[in-house]
């Protein structure tokens, strides 16, 4: 990691950082679209992905000082929030491959207490999920209002196997949505195979089967591939595999995506999507206050 000292004046800093941040969205990301505080002591795996998969940098940070910002310098800040401009020092730079100074600031929105003040966060140990400011080493814009987050080594230690997990080789894709829907029944009675193929960011294929045998429960499994796998597996919780699906496949299995027009096979084809959403699971969001989820079939 390269450590480099920016030597401009505080005043001029504050500024041009409040200029930045003001030129860009303060609304929160579309999966944590409820009120959220900024700093959270602890992470659910869907957390965790959300901010690790969108952010250029992942910094350990210890905060040195903070200095409350003027309404003049805090365009677009909901009621009961503060804008902070934060200087931290550097402890560790998890991910990221742009160079960064010992010396980090930046601008975070946090709630406000019971008292109407900000929380007092020196020698705070936080992990920040953020984009360098280009042509400002040290400078960095947080990708949430939210995304600065306590260093407890539990949520450091998430936030890591998250990391690892989206930087193999073979990590799944970004799912966005269910491009078709087949169903075929079998000869015997209870006997059906539905087939869902995924969209993806990438273009990458992503394929689910549910299978249905008479007196067996069913069976599922995801296939990275453009070959339909019977023998695929179901996914296992708290991977990234398992975040891509249910987190954002859409609550219900649309119309349109199913490739049958007879109304027995559709009935099938979204009894399986149903299924399929059972087997994932709810998608647990817990920054903003208590765990919640996405509405389930």
């Amino acid at each position: 990691m390269k450590i480099r000292e920016n030597k401009s004046g505080p005043g001029v800093r504050i500024a041009a950082i409040a200029a930045f941040f003001a030129a860009v969205s303060l609304q929160p990301a579309a999966a944590s679209a409820q009120t959220v505080p900024v700093v959270v002591p602890s992470l659910s795996y869907a957390d965790a992905a959300d901010l690790a998969d969108s952010a250029g940098l992942v910094v350990k940070a210890q905060i040195r000082k903070q200095t409350t910002l003027g309404p003049e310098r805090s365009p677009g800040l909901r009621p009961g929030w503060a804008r902070l401009y934060v200087e931290a020092q550097t402890e560790t730079l998890i991910f990221g491959r742009a160079a960064i100074g010992s010396s980090l600031r930046y601008l975070v929105d946090v709630r406000l207490d019971a008292k109407g003040k900000p929380p007092k966060l020196k020698k705070k140990s936080v992990l920040l999920f953020a984009n360098a400011v280009p042509g400002r080493p040290g400078e960095l814009q947080l990708i949430d209002a939210d995304a600065q987050i306590f260093a407890d080594p539990a949520t450091e230690a998430l936030v890591r196997q998250v990391l690892v997990e989206l930087a193999a080789p073979d990590a799944p894709p970004r799912v966005t949505g269910v491009r078709e829907a087949l169903s075929v029944p079998g000869n015997l009675t209870g006997e059906s195979e539905t087939q869902l193929f995924l969209d993806t960011a990438n273009g990458a294929p992503v394929s689910v089967n549910v299978i249905r045998r008479p007196n067996m429960a069913p069976q599922w499994g995801v296939a990275w591939s453009e070959l339909v796998d019977q023998s695929a597996e179901p996914l296992k919780r708290d991977t990234i595999g398992w975040y891509r699906l249910a987190c954002f496949l859409p609550d219900t299995l649309p119309y349109g995506a199913i490739l049958s027009q007879d109304g027995a096979t559709r009935v099938l084809a979204t009894q399986d999507y149903n299924y399929l959403r059972q087997q994932l699971g709810a998608c647990i969001r817990t920054r903003g206050g208590p765990p919640h989820a996405r509405t389930r079939v």
